[in-house]
């Protein structure tokens, strides 16, 4: 069979993995606080017929060698943490981090998650939580006498009780990073998890030792550029269609081959 069937066949999957990163990107354009992702490829392993530097005869070396390369794969899909547009909503409890780090929820099963979505809300107890109704880490409750929520650039959370002039500090957010937060395993629903390539969360107060600041009243959108991504995808479209257009040649060759013989 020729080789270049199975080259090609290599092609062909790797852009259809391609479009499948390109097409969720796409689907999230309007995720809060999405991060895009981008597919990493890497070439497959050479069959060597003559090695570079070999003796083509005595005290003569070969200036490079015969190396048939056999194709292409995605290796992983790496996310891009680059900070997304800010929205102003004016809403207490919609906060976005400015700058590194993730805010902290509770599992079900116990343990912590991590998210960049700040549209939080109050659960019937009055805790906070977020959108699909998991507890923030430290926990934060609010009383239902409670008429206006504070949440500085540090993360303390303040609030104004009905009847009162005076704030009362009812608790404060911290945030955390990762060293690599590539790394990070993406749950879904705005999710991430840590991982041994993620390393230990670093936990700590907004603003301080590089953690980002945090801002009340808004949202991060999703850092995917729709024109970017719309280019990536006519590139991987010719790219689809090229590594078709070497099995169709194969495919002639091999048909020439059998009308002759």
């Amino acid at each position: 069979m020729h080789s270049a069937l199975w080259v090609a066949k290599t092609g062909l999957s790797a852009m259809d993995r391609q479009l499948s990163v390109i097409s969720n990107n796409l689907a999230n354009v309007s995720t809060t606080a999405f991060k895009k992702d981008r597919a990493v490829f890497e070439n497959l392993m050479y069959k060597t017929l003559r090695a570079p530097g070999g003796l083509s005869a005595q005290n003569t070396e070969l200036p490079s060698g015969l190396q048939l390369g056999a194709g292409v794969r995605v290796t992983g899909t790496q996310k891009n943490f680059e900070e997304g547009d800010y929205n102003v909503t004016d809403r207490q409890l919609d906060v976005a981090i400015q700058g590194g780090g993730f805010f902290q929820v509770i599992q079900p099963d116990g343990t912590t998650a991590y998210t960049r979505d700040g549209q939080f809300q109050l659960n019937s107890n009055g805790d906070l939580v977020d959108s699909s109704g998991l507890l923030i880490e430290p926990g934060i409750t609010i009383d239902s006498d409670v008429v206006e929520i504070t949440i500085g650039e540090d993360g303390v959370v303040s609030v104004l009780r009905a009847g009162e002039t005076d704030t009362e500090e009812v608790g404060a957010l911290t945030i955390a990073n990762f060293i690599n937060p590539t790394g990070l395993n993406f749950l879904g629903s705005n999710l991430y998890q840590e991982t041994t390539a993620s390393g230990a969360p670093i936990v700590g107060v907004p603003g301080q030792d590089g953690l980002g600041t945090l801002s009340q009243g808004m949202l991060e959108s999703s850092n995917v550029n729709s024109i970017e991504e719309l280019v990536n995808m006519i590139t991987t479209q010719r790219a689809y269609e090229m590594n078709s257009k070497v099995i169709s040649a194969a495919d002639g060759m091999l048909s020439f081959v059998n009308q002759q013989l």
